[in-house]
């Protein structure tokens, strides 16, 4: 929803009969996804008291935890006294941030557990060919630490050279 210029300098909360503190800039009741809406009216949402618009903001967050809108809630609670939602927001920020990182950690031991069992080596052949302990590999494939972008390519380097070998071994036997 976008109010025409005429319109703007005279916009009103719904809520309310006030003009809005923030006449350019959109509604809280704003009807477009909440990823596009300014850092100023995400502050206006917050203060409303509104537990609908607060949902809505909340969805964001958790849909990208260090994306535009999260971003933005940040800034709001940092420059601002805290408001009634600003310590439940606060931790939707921090919880939807770790069952993200988590996810990612998982997903990295999956590959990794993909490239060990491409490779046909054994875990501890594996750590040695890469250059880390296998203690280091356990914990890479357990998701409780993901392993470097540079040990990543050695490790996809190092499977591929196996699979590659593997593959041409019962070809060159007959």
């Amino acid at each position: 929803m976008t109010l025409a210029p005429s319109e703007a300098g005279n916009a009103r909360h719904p809520e309310s009969n006030t003009a809005s503190p923030f006449p350019n800039e959109p509604r809280v009741h704003d009807d477009r996804p909440v990823e596009f809406w300014t850092t100023s009216a995400i502050r206006a949402a917050l203060e409303t008291g509104d537990i609908t618009v607060w949902q809505r903001i909340v969805v964001a967050i958790k849909r990208d935890p260090f994306g535009r809108t999260a971003r933005q809630v940040e800034e709001v609670l940092e420059r601002t006294e805290p408001l009634g939602i600003s310590k439940a927001l606060s931790e939707v920020l921090t919880r939807s941030r770790e069952h993200l990182e988590a996810n990612e950690r998982a997903e990295a031991a999956r590959h990794v557990r993909m490239l060990l069992a491409r490779s046909g080596l054994s875990e501890q052949e594996f750590a040695s060919r890469i250059g880390v302990p296998a203690a280091d590999l356990a914990i890479y494939l357990d998701g409780k630490i993901s392993p470097p972008a540079s040990l990543m390519i050695r490790m996809r380097r190092l499977s591929d050279r196996f699979a590659k070998m593997r593959a041409q071994r019962p070809n060159s036997a007959g």
